[in-house]
């Protein structure tokens, strides 16, 4: 049986079934691909894989310094996939049911300060296209806490100008109306009417930020875009593609916002993942008490 042919009827259930991104599909893909070499140089194979092997390639990554973020995301591959393989009736067990998941130590996400995101937000130089739709693309980011995905995958039919609002198709096909806020919301308007038709190569194109080809732009594009402002602006932090998104939900939590509210804003089918931000705010608080208390 061969291993791309299983891996190939594994991501179209995916897709079937949960409705998962491409993203998440290229990265179960990139992980069964790997481990299908890893095994094929042990002579064995994916759907004859046993728990020793599984357990021998985990260890082999993290003695190559995968974190445990990333063993951990290796596993749930293969546990995804080979409960696929069980349902289909492809193997007799699941080699993975008795792999512990590796403990993940949750840190804070890496974020802005607010004055740090009027300096982001300020530095690309309006009077060039490209710059002005940058421009844009941050004050939507930082406004609406959208994936960097979502933000360069938007389409002008999902839009409400009107209302303020935009459509966002998340994670697992899940939709959800996101708040664009009055500057964001006039920012948007200007680029739509007098920068955007200078960027659409040919009619019919719907994406909102064209790439210099007239096409959807590529995560990676948009993550060198934001770097190369960071730079420019003296911020000396290591900047990600979703530091703004952290930026937007640590700056809402620290004025007061209701957890649920910012689930719900940035799409997480759980609150515990969002919770993380609770250490913010709790940070926050330590450390204004220690401030203004007499006896902080």
């Amino acid at each position: 049986m061969d291993d791309q042919l299983l891996i190939n009827k594994f991501i179209d259930s995916l897709w079937l079934e949960a409705g998962l991104s491409k993203n998440t599909q290229s990265a179960y893909r990139s992980d069964l691909q790997k481990l299908s070499l890893w095994l094929l140089q042990q002579n064995s194979c994916l759907h004859k894989a046993r728990r020793e092997e599984l357990l021998t390639y985990l260890a082999a990554k993290m003695k190559k310094g995968a974190k445990s973020t990333s063993s951990a995301r290796t596993l749930t591959t293969m546990r995804r996939f080979y409960r696929y393989l069980l349902r289909e009736q492809l193997v007799p067990e699941d080699p993975t049911l008795k792999i512990e998941h590796p403990r993940v130590q949750r840190s804070l996400p890496s974020s802005l300060t607010e004055s740090e995101v009027d300096s982001l937000l300020d530095e690309p130089d309006k009077d060039l296209e490209i710059e002005h739709r940058d421009a844009v693309m941050l004050e939507v980011l930082y406004a609406s806490g959208l994936r960097v995905s979502e933000l360069v995958g938007l389409h002008l039919e999902q839009l409400n100008l009107q209302q303020g609002v935009v459509r966002v198709m998340g994670k697992g096909g899940k939709e959800r109306l996101v708040p664009l806020g009055d500057a964001a919301l006039d920012a948007l308007k200007d680029y739509l009417s007098a920068v955007r038709p200078l960027l659409v190569v040919g009619g019919g194109q719907s994406v909102v930020f064209p790439s210099l080809r007239g096409r959807e732009m590529t995560r990676q594009t948009f993550w060198h875009r934001i770097k190369l402002y960071a730079q420019r602006s003296g911020i000396r932090k290591n900047i990600t593609p979703h530091t703004l998104r952290h930026a937007f939900a640590t700056h809402l939590v620290n004025h007061g916002a209701d957890l649920r509210v910012v689930q719900l804003l940035l799409g997480h089918s759980d609150l515990s993942t969002t919770q993380i931000y609770t250490h913010v705010a709790k940070a926050r608080m330590q450390r204004l008490h220690s401030q203004h208390h007499p006896r902080g």
